[in-house]
């Protein structure tokens, strides 16, 4: 049983000669399409660069939301419990 991949509609891109140049080697070279060297070229930017920027920007809308801590709390905070264990 093979499970098929939800596709969107196509995409129209236009991208540098030399880019696609090489595209169409890796897909000759590998037997695929162009449209699968650039899908696994997109998914491993996304996994990369591309969850970085994604993590920053949900950052920045957490604290546009209010959801941080005051960095003098924080360091105040560590202070205490790195105090309380050496009491210990």
């Amino acid at each position: 049983m093979s499970s098929k991949i939800e596709l969107s509609d196509p995409v129209a891109l236009r991208i540098p000669v030399d880019v696609l140049a090489d595209i169409e080697k890796i897909a000759s070279a590998a037997d695929r399409t162009r449209s699968w060297v650039m899908v696994r070229a997109m998914k491993l930017y996304l996994a990369g660069e591309g969850a970085k920027i994604l993590k920053v920007a949900e950052g920045l809308g957490q604290l546009d939301n209010g959801e941080s801590e005051d960095m003098d709390d924080v360091i105040s905070d560590i202070e205490e419990i790195v105090r309380g264990n050496a009491a210990s």
